[in-house]
C-alpha cells in the first residue's frame, strides 16, 4: 500500500532542486489547495472554477517541435509544427526548472491509453494545484499497486507562470509549448490554459503510434453499443463531437483521442473529457451538465455571488470548458476500449448552410474530407453583414498532427476497407440559407440521423433510396426515420436555387484551395473524392 501523501520523489534528474513536492494529491486535496490559495472559487454545482489567465485557448503558433535525428526526417515541417533548435531547448529547459526550484510544485504520475500494450508512463509536473487536478481528471489514473513500480516515460512540465524572452529564447513570444521526442519531454511555460497540457501528450501519441506501433491516432470520440458496435466522432470544436457522443442508449469509450490498432480495437486515450460548455442547458445535455460537480473544473466562467454559472456568458471567452473525470458519465465502457467499428461520423458546422445534414462518403471521398477537416466559423458583424468563413484542420486535429496528414489518412482509409466502416458525413451547422438567413440544424433531428444509422434503418445505397449532390457528389438519403423530409435536401430547404448554388460553389472552391497543398501527396484515389469546379 503507498501513502501517495507521504511518499518520497525526487525531481533532481529533471534539475528541480528543493522543491517542496506535493505528491499524487487526491482531487479534494487539489480542489482544497486551490481555494486555499484563492486560485479559484467553488460554484454552486460543486465544480471549482478558475481563469486560466491571459491564455483562454491553445496558441498554435507557440508550438514546437524539437527538431534533431528522431524528428527531422519524420514530421511534416509547416506552420502548423514548427521546428525549434535542440540547443536552445535546453537552454529554456534549465531557465524553466530553476524557476521551479525552491518552490512548491504538484506532482502526478499517470497514464494515457487505455490499452495496455500501447500503454505511455507520464510524470506531470505542476506549478499551479488546478493544473494538477486537471492532470488528474484527463489522463489515466494509476492504482496504488501500479505507483509502486511506476517509471516515467514522458514528462511534462508545466510553469504558467514562466515568461519566456523571445529574444533570447527562440520563441516567438513569451509563452511556448515544446515537444522534444528525444528527451521525451513536453515543456510549457507562459500560459495557464490547461488544454496545452494534454494536447501536447497526445500530439507526442499521434507520432508515436503510427511510426513505431502501426496504430492510427484520432481526434474524435467514441461510444458503443449494446450489440458491441462502435461508433467514431470526428469533429473539431462546435461541431457537437461531446454532445453527440455522449448518448444514453450507448457507452461512451471516450471524448477526444484514440487509438485504432492493427487488430481492428480502439482506445481511448485518455480517462476523462475536456467538453466546452458555452450555452450549456440541463435540458439540451444532461449528461455533461450532470457531470459538473465536486471533481470537475470550470474554466473561464462566469459566475454571480452565490457560485451559479451563466453558461451563456462568453465576456471572458467563447472557449468557456469544463474538464471531469470519465466516471463522472453515467453510462461508460469500461474499460475504455471498443470492438469491431461500424460507422464513422464526420461532424461539421457548415454556416454556408449548404451541406446535406446528413451524406454517406464513399471511400475516396471519406480520404478526401478527412484530410480537408471542414468547419466554418461565423465572421464578425459589419454594418449588419455577417459572413461565414471556411476553416480547414486536416485529419480534425492538425495542430496536433506531426506527421503529413495523407499518412494519417491513408491509415484510416486501410482501416476502414479492412473493416468493413462506413463514413457519413454530418453538417449539425445551417439549414434553409446560410448563417444568419437560415437556422441551426435542431439537436433531436441530428441525434435522429445518428440514430437511423447505428440502427441500420437508411436503406440500401441505391438511387431509391439515395439522392446524389450536384456539387460534393455525396449521398443524400431521401427519408429518414424521426427527420422532415424536406430537411434532408439543402437546397430544398432554401427555396432559391441560384442563391444555393452560388454558395455552394464558393464552398466549393475552398476546398479546392485549400486541398492545393496536399495535391503532390494525395492519390489519384484521393483526389476523385472533392466537390466539383465552380461551374457559373
Amino acid at each position: 500500500m503507498v501513502d501517495t501523501n507521504t511518499k518520497s520523489i525526487s525531481l533532481n534528474s529533471l534539475g528541480i532542486k528543493n522543491a517542496t513536492i506535493r505528491y499524487q494529491l487526491s482531487s479534494d486535496e487539489l480542489h482544497s489547495e486551490t481555494l486555499k490559495k484563492e486560485q479559484g472559487k467553488e460554484s454552486s454545482l460543486g465544480a471549482i472554477a478558475v481563469n486560466t489567465g491571459e491564455f483562454t485557448g491553445r496558441s498554435p503558433k507557440d508550438r514546437f517541435i524539437v527538431k534533431d535525428a528522431v524528428t527531422k526526417d519524420e514530421v511534416w515541417w509547416s506552420d502548423i509544427n514548427i521546428p525549434f533548435e535542440s540547443e536552445k531547448f535546453d537552454l529554456l529547459y534549465d531557465k524553466v526548472v530553476d524557476y521551479l526550484s525552491d518552490k512548491e510544485i504538484f506532482v502526478r504520475d499517470s497514464f494515457a491509453c487505455a490499452d495496455e500494450n500501447y500503454k505511455l508512463n507520464i510524470r506531470v509536473v505542476n506549478e499551479y494545484p488546478w493544473s494538477n487536478m486537471f492532470a488528474q481528471n484527463m489522463f489515466l489514473r494509476p492504482t496504488e499497486k501500479e505507483l509502486t513500480s511506476f517509471s516515467p516515460e514522458w514528462t511534462v512540465i508545466n510553469a504558467p507562470g514562466f515568461m519566456a524572452n523571445p529574444d533570447v529564447d527562440g520563441t516567438r513570444q513569451h509563452n511556448f509549448a515544446i515537444l522534444n521526442f528525444s528527451k521525451k519531454i513536453a515543456l510549457i511555460g507562459g500560459t495557464g490554459y490547461t488544454g496545452e497540457i494534454k494536447k501536447g501528450i497526445f500530439s507526442a501519441l499521434n507520432f508515436i503510434l503510427p511510426v513505431y506501433k502501426n496504430t492510427l491516432p484520432m481526434h474524435c470520440s467514441a461510444n458503443v453499443g449494446k450489440n458491441g458496435d462502435t461508433a467514431i466522432f470526428f469533429g473539431l470544436s462546435g461541431t457537437g463531437k461531446t454532445t453527440l457522443s455522449t448518448d444514453p442508449d450507448r457507452s461512451l469509450i471516450g471524448d477526444d483521442e484514440h487509438g485504432w490498432t492493427a487488430e481492428n480495437t480502439v482506445f481511448n486515450f485518455e480517462g476523462g473529457c475536456y467538453a466546452k460548455v458555452i450555452n450549456l442547458s440541463q435540458e439540451q445535455e444532461p449528461e455533461i451538465y450532470a457531470a459538473i460537480k465536486k471533481g470537475a473544473i470550470l474554466e473561464n466562467v462566469i459566475m454571480d455571488d452565490q457560485g451559479v454559472v451563466n453558461f451563456e456568458d462568453t465576456s471572458i471567452t467563447q472557449n468557456t470548458r469544463v474538464s471531469y473525470p470519465i466516471h463522472h458519465i453515467e453510462n461508460i465502457k469500461e474499460p475504455s476500449i471498443g470492438q469491431n467499428p461500424k460507422n464513422i461520423f464526420f461532424l461539421t458546422a457548415d454556416a454556408f448552410g449548404v451541406l446535406p445534414p446528413i451524406s454517406k462518403l464513399t471511400a475516396s471521398q471519406a480520404a478526401y474530407h478527412f484530410i480537408s477537416g471542414y468547419t466554418a466559423k461565423v465572421a464578425g458583424t459589419e454594418a449588419g453583414v455577417t459572413e461565414p468563413m471556411p476553416s480547414f484542420s486536416a485529419c480534425f486535429g492538425a495542430p496536433f498532427m506531426p506527421l503529413h496528414p495523407t499518412r494519417y489518412a491513408e491509415m484510416l482509409s486501410e482501416k476502414m476497407t479492412e473493416a468493413g466502416v462506413n463514413v457519413w458525413l454530418i453538417n449539425t451547422g445551417w439549414s434553409g440559407g446560410k448563417y444568419g438567413v437560415g437556422r441551426r440544424m435542431p439537436l433531436k433531428y441530428t441525434r435522429a440521423m445518428i440514430t437511423a444509422v447505428l440502427e441500420g434503418k437508411l436503406g440500401d445505397y441505391t438511387y431509391e433510396d439515395y439522392h446524389i449532390h450536384s456539387v460534393f457528389g455525396v449521398a443524400q438519403p431521401r427519408t429518414c426515420p424521426g427527420v422532415p423530409t424536406e430537411l434532408l435536401s439543402p437546397r430544398a430547404t432554401w427555396n432559391n436555387d441560384e442563391a444555393y448554388y452560388k454558395e455552394a460553389f464558393k464552398l466549393s472552391n475552398a476546398f479546392r484551395n485549400n486541398f492545393k497543398k496536399y495535391e503532390e501527396f494525395a492519390s489519384e484515389e484521393i483526389r476523385r473524392g472533392g466537390p466539383q469546379r465552380y461551374a457559373f
